[in-house]
């Protein structure tokens, strides 16, 4: 039925499209092209043919094609409702008796379903690999060792530390020591909003560890809320100084160090 009428479906499920189309386009500049509705509907036919193209990597090649010229997933998705629409309006103007028609939809259903999933999928699997990408550049960016003076760094941190970011700030804290050759580290925990007894656990495994290479580690930036905290948890940072602020921590810093700064007046 579908191969008979193929020119008429084609038509139909055109007109449905350019109305998503106009919809979508109002306000932006994303652009549509014809070459793409064919190719996209020739796709379908093909799987109506041989039930599922899935398997061979077509609609694969599709996706990554929309996704590539900028347009929305939604084009596919519409798409897809579209066939189904226009195909099942031609069903019910063909007077077909109910039984037949109810069948026949249940067939259509098995046309379209297994593209349906497999958008969904590809798309869950595209959004978890740029989840995971930013997150693991996000991570690299968000503890840095940051040289600042001769043998004087400084590692501010921002935000929430979990474990694995605990890893990766001991990672980069050590690597930083040895190459920047720290006599001095100054871990600024200013942007860190909330300091428990993991996070203090985490600070002080990372101070041990610049201990153990023959540096000092300096805490700056605790507040009056978070040195509340610590006392309340009888967390003991006695082990290494601590400052309350980065310019406090920076004059110690420079008084290990033997160094100062001089005035150009």
């Amino acid at each position: 039925m579908v191969n008979e009428n193929q020119e008429t479906l084609k038509n139909n499920w055109i007109k449905e499209v350019n109305l998503f189309k106009e919809k979508e386009l109002a306000g932006t500049t994303l652009k549509f092209s014809d070459e793409t509705d064919q190719q996209f509907f020739n796709m379908l036919i093909k799987h109506i043919n041989y039930h599922d193209i899935s398997k061979d990597g077509t609609l694969d090649e599709f996706f990554d094609q929309v996704l590539h010229t900028g347009l929305p997933l939604s084009y596919i998705t519409q798409g897809l409702q579209a066939a189904r629409r226009v195909i099942v309006n031609f069903l019910v103007k063909t007077e077909m008796d109910k039984e037949k028609l109810a069948s026949v939809y249940r067939e259509i259903d098995r046309w379209l379903d297994p593209i349906l999933n497999q958008v969904v999928e590809n798309s869950s699997q595209i959004w978890e690999r740029t989840v995971s990408i930013q997150k693991t550049a996000l991570l690299e960016l968000s503890a840095p060792l940051i040289p600042v003076f001769k043998n004087i760094s400084v590692m501010p941190l921002i935000g929430s530390i979990d474990t694995e970011r605990a890893k990766l700030i001991m990672e980069n804290l050590l690597n930083g020591v040895i190459k920047y050759r720290s006599e001095v580290v100054l871990i600024d925990i200013t942007g860190v909003p909330v300091v428990d007894t993991m996070v203090a656990h985490h600070i002080i495994q990372a101070a041990d560890a610049v201990r153990l290479l023959g540096s000092t580690c300096i805490l700056v930036g605790i507040r009056p809320e978070i040195a509340q905290t610590i006392v309340s948890l009888g967390i003991d940072l006695s082990l290494f100084p601590t400052k309350s602020t980065l310019q406090k921590g920076m004059e110690n810093a420079l008084e290990i160090t033997n160094q100062q700064l001089i005035s150009n007046k």
